[in-house]
């Protein structure tokens, strides 16, 4: 946890997988003026390990986003595919302490075996088919794909979120054991990627971020996130999960919605401000949508006042930006 004598340290993490909307912009806005205003740190790290599903040129779009809106950020940029050696490493101290196992389970082979489905409908609890095995098994599985999991508690951590207030962990029983590895037979070669729950403590630590701000669709991440924290001996840092940028059928954005990319705005003339002006809005902290730069947001900034429900983005409300979907 952090005190006021800490200094804040943020980040903000696009991943290259497609193109920045206004959700993300409105989680951009709100981590930055939440250390801006404290006179912190602003880390930018680029999120590119999920390789099968990177867009070319995103990681460049995704800075461009940011510095159209009037996001800077401290350091050089971080990228996590020039990482991996840091990630192996990771790997192999919770291997040494027998905190993962190797899993030769497929999808099918979880979706049949499992009792009934994650919580929140995306995911479903692993049942532990693979959990007897320790990770000197992996010399028998060399021709196989294959991929570590951790070996979960049965109560998951509590944690205080710093808008949600205090999270209860559940008790989940067999512990659904989550994929921080994956090794996968490519022909003659064999491809090995982390999962994005352990490369994003490791850089985390790594950077001494001690406040992330994200949407609440993560909040099912940190618990699994809090026992990697735990296991390598790292701090953890606190959370603030905000709640999503939805369509009007009350369903997170996506291409069903019109085009909400931040480079279709760009390219259809609306400026940063009016946009800016209607993050505020959605925040409680303009009556109506006003142009308004980023700078001027900073005595504006309230992370009580934003409500606690998604925002509906109109089409109405688009068009007083400046941009008829």
């Amino acid at each position: 946890m952090n005190s006021s004598s800490i200094p804040i340290i943020g980040r903000l993490a696009p991943s290259p997988t497609g193109a920045q909307h206004v959700g993300n912009a409105r989680t951009y806005v709100i981590a930055w003026l939440a250390s801006r205003t404290k006179n912190g740190i602003i880390h930018l790290r680029i999120e590119d390990i999920d390789s099968p599903r990177i867009k070319k040129g995103a990681d460049i779009q995704a800075v461009q986003d940011l510095k159209w809106l009037g996001i800077d950020w401290d350091h050089e940029i971080l990228v996590q595919s020039t990482r991996i050696t840091h990630y192996e490493d990771a790997l192999e101290f919770l291997k040494s302490k027998e905190l993962v196992y190797p899993c030769t389970c497929t999808r099918n082979d979880v979706l049949r075996a499992a009792s009934a489905p994650h919580e929140d409908g995306q995911d479903t609890a692993y049942p532990g088919i693979c959990a007897y095995r320790s990770a000197k098994d992996t010399l028998d599985l060399l021709d196989k794909n294959f991929c570590w999991r951790f070996r979960c508690p049965r109560k998951e951590p509590d944690f205080i979120d710093q808008f949600k207030g205090p999270i209860i962990g559940k008790e989940v029983t067999p512990p659904n054991d989550f994929v921080v590895w994956r090794q996968i037979c490519n022909n003659s070669s064999r491809l090995s990627s982390p999962s994005y729950q352990l490369a994003v403590v490791i850089d985390d630590a790594f950077q001494k971020v001690n406040q992330v701000v994200r949407g609440d669709d993560l909040v099912s991440s940190t618990p699994r996130q809090l026992c990697i924290y735990k296991s390598l001996n790292l701090i953890a840092p606190d959370f603030i999960h905000l709640p999503l940028v939805v369509g009007e059928d009350c369903r997170r954005l996506a291409k069903r919605h019109g085009d909400t990319r931040l480079a279709a705005l760009r390219e259809h003339g609306v400026k940063p401000e009016n946009l800016l002006g209607l993050i505020a809005y959605s925040c409680g902290w303009l009556e109506k949508p006003t142009p308004i730069c980023l700078r001027e947001l900073t005595t504006l900034f309230d992370l009580k006042k934003i409500p606690n429900t998604p925002f509906v983005l109109t089409n109405e409300l688009l068009k007083a930006i400046g941009y008829d979907v």
